[in-house]
């Protein structure tokens, strides 16, 4: 009896050394692709070619047995970001703890925002160019376009350093995220880093495309931007009080063109549920909710290049109004004015 009692008392005193129980882990590749693209939007040939190209920095040098495999570390972020799920149950899924999951996290994100270049580039070429300005006037009919800008926002728990610079129009503190797509929905330029007060002319002016457009990158091609944005002459937008028959059908083809921006975020929102606000809000600080939005970003294009369906039977992305207080025109609209007249006069 003594002894037993002995016994117990060394073990709550942490004298006696707990066994490690190691839960099972389940083999997610073992599954069919029409399984892994419901849990995780993915193949299994997407997954492998990610296991292939990130293993060497995420298999780590340890002596244990139970070491968490590549396969079991890319789908278990994967299926975090696809279904906004809580790193808990994704654990339990993946049969490793949450506290593992969310150590593990940092690194496959690292290793995914490293590939943003090869992945998300803007069409600064002529050949680049010419390719999208086809399929932009294939479908609505507007020249010369060579991509359609737009920002949308992804809501996050309030911060704990300047709180208020993150709350939004809608009083919901958010990060602001410009994106440039192309007539086939590949992101072309996407910028995470502005909190949710920020306009949205204010992050193009401030991002290294605005600031390559603005000196001349271009010549004779454009954005299409909503009303939150100044025209310009690498920038048009809609008339704000149409006048004529010829501005209202230049506002339609504008808006048609343009929405393949509107279409491409509510893609990017459906593959990756956990930057949806129909799924909640982002419990992290805005630097890693900033990395989180680049590699759902760069796995859409992915998708994309590889022709992955998304499910039918996901919620659909609510369109965004437009900032309802347009900047004040600057230098640069006047062109921006005679352009627009001359797109209109060829429409």
């Amino acid at each position: 009896m003594m002894d037993a009692l002995a016994l117990l008392e060394d073990y709550a005193n942490g004298r006696l050394r707990r066994e490690r129980v190691f839960r099972d882990r389940e083999d997610f590749l073992a599954h069919d692709d029409e399984w892994l693209i419901s849990h995780f939007r993915f193949p299994r040939a997407m997954p492998l070619d990610l296991c292939a190209e990130l293993g060497p920095a995420l298999q780590r040098p340890t002596t244990r047995n139970c070491a968490i495999p590549v396969p079991t570390q890319i789908l278990s972020v994967s299926g975090f970001l696809a279904t906004g799920t809580y790193q808990r149950e994704i654990g339990d899924r993946s049969g490793i703890s949450q506290p593992s999951l969310s150590s593990l996290v940092p690194a496959v994100l690292k290793g995914i925002i490293q590939m943003t270049n090869r992945y998300i580039k803007f069409p600064y070429t002529v050949g680049e160019q010419a390719n999208i300005k086809r399929q932009f006037a294939a479908m609505s009919g507007f020249p010369n376009v060579i991509g359609a800008i737009d920002c949308t926002h992804i809501a996050i728990r309030a911060p704990y350093v300047d709180e208020f610079i993150y709350v939004n129009r809608k009083h919901v503190h958010s990060i602001n995220v410009q994106i440039i797509c192309d007539a086939n929905l590949t992101l072309r330029n996407v910028v995470a880093r502005w909190p949710g007060s920020t306009h949205d002319s204010f992050i193009l002016a401030h991002s290294s495309v605005g600031n390559r457009l603005r000196a001349g990158a271009v010549r004779d091609d454009w954005l299409l931007g909503d009303s939150g944005y100044p025209l310009r002459r690498w920038l048009l937008t809609p008339f704000s009080n149409p006048q004529s028959a010829e501005e209202v059908r230049f506002n339609d083809t504008h808006a048609r063109a343009r929405s393949v921006v509107e279409r491409a975020i509510g893609l990017l929102k459906c593959r990756s549920r956990c930057l949806d606000a129909s799924g909640g809000r982002l419990l992290y600080q805005p630097k890693k909710v900033c990395q989180i939005i680049m590699v759902c970003a760069i796995l859409h294009n992915i998708a994309l290049m590889n022709g992955i369906p998304v499910r039918p039977d996901l919620p659909q992305h609510q369109h965004e109004e437009p900032d309802p207080h347009p900047p004040p025109q600057q230098e640069g609209h006047h062109q921006g004015a005679r352009l627009r007249q001359e797109v209109m006069r060829h429409l």
